[in-house]
C-alpha cells in the first residue's frame, strides 16, 4: 500500500469522500450500455494512473492553491481593515525608526502603499485588538467552510452530481476571491461569504470522482489517491510561496486576485477535460433535475437559488458581529473600575454554543437508546470526535496566531515570514509523509504498529512537543523580542510529525465504530466537530493576542512572552491529552470490540 500524501485540514474531506465513494460509487449495471462501456474503458486503463487522474490532480492543485492562498492572507487582511478604519499611529518620532528597522529585517520599504503599513505603524494596543478580533473572525470563517462542505456534499449526492457541483463551486470560489480583492470591508466579507458556499460545493466532490476511476478491488487505487492528494500539498506549498508573499509584500488585492485567477485556471482545465470522465460525476437522477416544485421551479434551479440564499446568512455572521443582551439571564458585569455593564454575547458565539449543546445533547440521547453491544463502540467514537475538535483547535493556530507570531517575533533573515509560515507545514508533509507511511507499513509487518487510539495519542503528544518548541524560543530571543528562525522551522517539523501520526484514522474509524443506521449522523457530527475545531482555533488565537483591558502599548518582548506562554499552555494540554489517550487505549480497545 502506498502512503497517501495529504494535508491534515483536508483529511476530513478525504475520509468523507472515501465513505461516499463506497456508498455512491458507479455500478456499471445501473448505467445504459454506452455509459457502462465508457466507464469500463476508463477503469481498464494501462499503466499506473489513468489520464483522467492527472486532470483531476491539476484541478485540485489549482483549487487548493486558491484556498490556502486565501487562508494565508485572511487574518492579516482583517487586521489591516480594522486598523485602517480606526488608524492610531505610533508617534512620529518612532515612525522613522520603525521604517529603518522594517527595512533591515525585511529588505522592503515601509511606505504608505505597503500592504502591512497600517499594521506595522499602528500603536501596539490597537494592533492587539485587531489581532484578537481577526483571529476570532478567521476561526469563524474556517468553521463555516468546513460545515458547508457537508451540505455541498449532500446536494451533490442527491441532486446535482459531482461535476455540476464542482463547476458551480468553482465559479463561486473565483467570484468570491475576486470580490475579496476589491479594497474595502463590505466587498471583502461578501467575497468571503460567497467563497464559503463555493468551497462547500467544490471540495467534497472532486475527490469522490477519483475513486470512480477504479474498480473497487483495483490495487492501483491507493497509488492514485496518493498522487491526487500530493496535489493538495503542492498547491498549498506554492500558494505560501507566491500568494502569501505577493499579498503581504506587494498588494493585498494582487494576492487575492491571483488566487481568483488560479481558480479560473482550474475551472478552465476541468471544463476542457471533463468529457474524458465519461459518466463519472453526472447527476445521479437526471430526470429529477427538471422536476418542478409547488412554486414551479425545477430542482436544478432550486439548488442554485438555495445555495445563493445561504450567502446572506454567512455575510450576516461574519460582517455584522452584533451582540445579544443576556443580562436577564446572567445579570450585569462589574468592571475593574466598579462600573456595571450589560452581559452581552456575540450572536455568532451564541449560535455556535447553542448548536454545540444541541449536538452534545443529541449524542447523549443516542447513547441511551442503542443496544448494549453498540454502546461501547459509540462511546469511543464520541470520545474521538471530542478529541479531534481539540486537536484542530491547536493545530490550526498555523493560519491565525502563528501568522502574527512569525511576523512579529521571529527573526526573518530577509524572508517574508507570512510566506514562510504558510509554506513550512506543506513542505514538511511532502518530505515526511512517505517516511511516516513506510514506518507504519514496516511496523505492521512486524506486528508492532500502534493501534488507532495510540496513534491519536502520539499525534497529540508530538503536537504538544512542537508547541513547547515554539514556547521555548523565548529563551533564545534577542533584546528586540525576536527569536531564531531555525527554532520556528524545527517547531513546525515537530508539529507536522504529530499531524502525520493521525493519518489516516479519523473518520474511517468513526464509520467503523458506528452502527450502519447511525453512520450518516456520526459522519455529520464529525464534520461539525472539525468545524468547531476551526472555531476553537479562532477563540484560542484571539485569547493569545489579547492584552486584556490594558491600555498599555506592550513592547515586542512582552508580546513574545504573551504568545509563548500561550503556546506553552497549548503544549502542556496536548502532552497531557496524548498521555491520557495512550494510557486509556487498552480500555477503549476492549470497548471497540473487533474494530481495528
Amino acid at each position: 500500500m502506498s502512503p497517501i500524501f495529504y494535508r491534515t485540514s483536508d483529511l476530513i474531506y478525504h475520509f468523507y469522500d472515501s465513505l461516499r465513494n463506497r456508498v455512491m460509487s458507479l455500478e456499471e449495471k445501473d448505467l445504459n450500455p454506452s455509459d457502462a462501456a465508457a466507464l469500463e474503458t476508463i477503469r481498464n486503463f494501462k499503466g499506473k494512473y489513468p489520464k483522467q487522474l492527472w486532470y483531476l490532480f491539476l484541478v485540485e492543485m489549482w483549487e487548493r492553491f486558491t484556498f490556502y492562498g486565501m487562508r494565508a492572507l485572511l487574518a492579516l487582511y482583517i487586521s489591516h481593515l480594522i486598523l485602517t478604519n480606526d488608524y492610531n499611529p505610533i508617534p512620529k518620532g518612532e515612525l522613522e525608526a520603525k521604517k529603518t528597522e522594517f527595512y533591515k529585517l525585511n529588505k522592503e520599504e515601509l511606505s504608505v502603499d505597503h500592504p502591512r503599513y497600517y499594521i506595522e505603524t499602528s500603536q501596539q494596543k490597537n494592533r492587539d485588538v485587531a489581532e484578537s478580533s481577526s483571529n476570532k473572525q478567521y476561526g469563524l470563517i474556517q468553521a463555516f467552510i468546513y460545515a458547508m462542505a457537508f451540505v455541498g456534499g449532500m446536494f451533490a449526492d442527491k441532486i446535482f452530481g459531482f461535476r455540476k457541483s464542482v463547476f458551480w463551486g468553482g465559479i463561486l470560489m473565483a467570484l468570491g476571491t475576486f470580490l475579496m480583492a476589491v479594497p474595502g470591508a463590505f466587498t471583502f466579507y461578501l467575497g468571503v461569504s460567497i467563497l464559503i458556499v463555493g468551497n462547500g460545493f467544490f471540495k467534497p466532490n472532486i475527490s469522490t470522482m477519483v475513486g470512480d476511476l477504479y474498480h473497487d478491488n483495483d490495487p492501483r487505487r491507493d497509488s492514485g489517491f496518493s498522487l491526487f492528494y500530493s496535489g493538495i500539498n503542492i498547491g498549498a506549498l506554492l500558494s505560501g510561496l507566491t500568494i502569501a508573499y505577493i499579498g503581504t509584500s506587494i498588494s493585498w488585492s494582487l494576492g487575492f486576485g491571483l488566487a481568483g485567477v488560479c481558480m479560473l485556471m482550474g475551472l478552465a482545465l476541468f471544463l476542457k477535460t471533463q468529457k474524458s470522465l465519461g459518466p463519472i460525476g453526472l447527476p445521479p437522477f437526471p430526470e429529477k433535475l427538471v422536476e418542478r416544485n409547488k412554486l414551479g421551479l425545477s430542482k436544478n434551479l432550486t439548488v442554485y437559488l438555495a445555495s445563493l440564499a445561504m450567502i446572506p446568512f454567512f455575510f450576516l455572521m461574519v460582517y455584522y458581529p452584533f451582540d445579544v443582551d443576556l443580562t436577564f439571564l446572567f445579570g450585569e458585569v462589574k468592571l475593574e473600575d466598579g462600573k456595571m455593564i450589560p452581559y452581552t454575547v456575540q450572536f455568532s458565539d451564541l449560535f455556535m454554543i447553542v448548536l454545540a449543546v444541541v449536538i452534545l445533547g443529541y449524542l447523549i440521547y443516542v447513547l441511551t437508546k442503542v443496544k448494549k453491544e453498540e454502546f461501547g463502540k459509540l462511546l469511543v467514537a464520541v470520545l474521538l470526535i471530542i478529541f479531534s475538535a481539540l486537536f484542530w483547535s491547536f493545530f490550526e493556530q498555523g493560519g491565525g496566531s502563528l501568522n502574527y507570531f512569525a511576523n512579529g517575533n521571529v527573526s526573518s533573515n530577509g524572508l517574508n515570514m507570512t510566506s514562510v509560515n504558510n509554506s513550512l507545514n506543506s513542505l514538511w508533509v511532502v518530505l515526511l509523509a512517505p517516511l511516516v507511511g513506510f514506518l507504519w507499513v514496516w511496523l505492521n509487518k512486524r506486528k508492532a504498529e500502534p493501534n488507532t487510539i495510540v496513534k491519536f495519542g502520539l499525534g497529540f503528544f508530538i503536537l504538544g512537543l512542537g508547541f513547547m518548541a515554539f514556547a521555548s524560543s523565548r529563551f533564545s530571543a534577542d533584546s528586540n523580542g525576536l527569536t531564531p528562525l531555525w527554532i520556528f522551522i524545527f517547531a513546525y517539523l515537530v508539529v507536522s510529525v504529530g499531524e502525520l501520526c493521525l493519518s489516516p484514522i479519523g473518520l474511517s474509524m468513526i464509520t467503523k465504530l458506528s452502527p450502519k443506521r447511525l453512520t450518516g449522523m456520526m459522519m455529520g457530527t464529525w464534520f461539525l466537530a472539525s468545524a468547531y475545531g476551526q472555531y476553537g482555533a479562532g477563540l484560542i488565537g484571539a485569547a493569545l493576542a489579547s492584552s486584556g483591558n490594558s491600555d498599555k502599548n506592550l513592547t515586542n518582548t512582552e508580546k513574545l512572552m504573551q504568545y509563548t506562554e500561550g503556546y506553552q499552555t497549548i503544549g502542556i494540554i496536548s502532552l497531557i491529552s496524548g498521555v491520557v489517550l495512550i494510557l486509556i487505549s487498552p480500555i477503549l480497545r476492549r470497548k471497540m470490540g473487533g474494530v481495528k
